[in-house]
């Protein structure tokens, strides 16, 4: 069958992907001044989208800002005085200081159109739910208009989303103009296999597949030794590490979402210090109070003068999350963090 390539985590992907553009790329381009090898045309497929996050020392993933962003998508939003604390650089990449228009993929999905009164994502919702065996839920993001902007510095690098119900499963298939391999695919993985998840609970749908395809795949000539370095660990571990995540809470939905961001705003903006007990305590599933756990190592690292981040926060966190945290900052270094 000619399918894409299955891998069952981001992190095997990610490794081939890597690997594959470092030695045997198809081009070697200089778009806009940024040197690069590339492959067109690239897919891959993930047997288990939940198990969307890399184990690897070298690339030091940033799982706070994974959720941080998977949020702002899922809450429709395009404001940099969310996002923008979480990650500095996109500032850079807002024409008015205040949103952001390509890459705010989730102000396009979760909000109606000009003109129209239900968001692509309702619409396709309900289209899965009343047309058995849809091909049509498809939900676009790219819009010709941006190819209009002179020098456009935020031009949306996903094309769309599509969504198939089948066999009791929601599977998505992601298109996507181009992708930084070092960096922007793990986000992009990270949010979109969030929203299909999402989208399957308010289903009643089990996840399925989640498909990657991508127009240009690159690695930036800058980053040529980072990515030695994360190929080199791979190539040398006797066992790769390995954490499951747990699956989306059945009952999730617009009010937990609504619950999270509360949270997420108070500790963003200083207002709030918690501790594990407090945050165990917050009337959402043990799986988005490990969310409300992580902004809140993001607090201490931000705001705090500590050279540490609190001991009871990090313990209560996910050992898969308190590997990467520990890996990502010296302020979470725990012996377990660090193994």
């Amino acid at each position: 069958m000619l399918k894409a390539p299955t891998f069952r985590s981001i992190e095997g992907a990610y490794l081939a992907l890597l690997d594959q553009a470092s030695n045997s790329p198809e081009h070697h381009i200089s778009a806009r001044g940024n040197d690069a090898n590339e492959m067109i045309g690239v897919s891959f497929r993930l047997i288990d989208p939940r198990q969307r996050l890399p184990y690897l020392a070298a690339r030091k993933a940033n799982p706070v800002f994974q959720f941080a962003e998977a949020l702002w998508y899922l809450a429709g939003r395009r404001d940099l005085e969310m996002i923008g604390y979480y990650a500095p650089s996109m500032r850079s990449s807002s024409p008015d200081g205040v949103n952001l228009f390509g890459s705010s993929y989730g102000y396009r999905l979760f909000n109606p159109a000009e003109g129209d009164t239900v968001s692509p994502f309702d619409r396709a919702l309900e289209l899965l739910r009343t047309e058995k065996d849809s091909k049509r839920a498809y939900l676009p993001v790219f819009a010709a208009s941006e190819l209009a902007v002179a020098d456009n510095p935020d031009m949306a690098c996903l094309a769309g989303l599509h969504l198939f119900a089948r066999g009791g499963r929601l599977h998505m298939v992601c298109h996507m103009r181009a992708n930084d391999l070092v960096y922007g695919l793990l986000s992009d993985v990270f949010s979109f296999t969030m929203i299909q998840e999402y989208a399957a609970v308010q289903l009643g749908l089990e996840l399925g597949s989640y498909t990657h395809t991508i127009g240009s795949a690159h690695v930036n000539d800058r980053n040529a030794k980072r990515v030695r370095s994360v190929l080199a660990e791979a190539d040398a571990r006797p066992h790769p590490q390995h954490f499951d995540f747990p699956p989306m809470p059945k009952d999730t939905g617009p009010a937990t979402l609504a619950t999270v961001l509360v949270h997420e705003d108070a500790l963003r903006t200083n207002k709030v210090r918690y501790s594990a007990e407090e945050i165990a305590a917050i009337g959402v599933d043990a799986y988005w109070q490990q969310v409300i756990l992580l902004f809140e190592v993001y607090r201490q690292i931000q705001h705090d003068q500590d050279d540490a981040v609190s001991r009871d926060v990090l313990d209560a966190l996910h050992p898969g999350l308190r590997w990467l945290v520990g890996h990502k900052w010296a302020a979470c270094a725990t012996s377990e963090g660090t193994l």
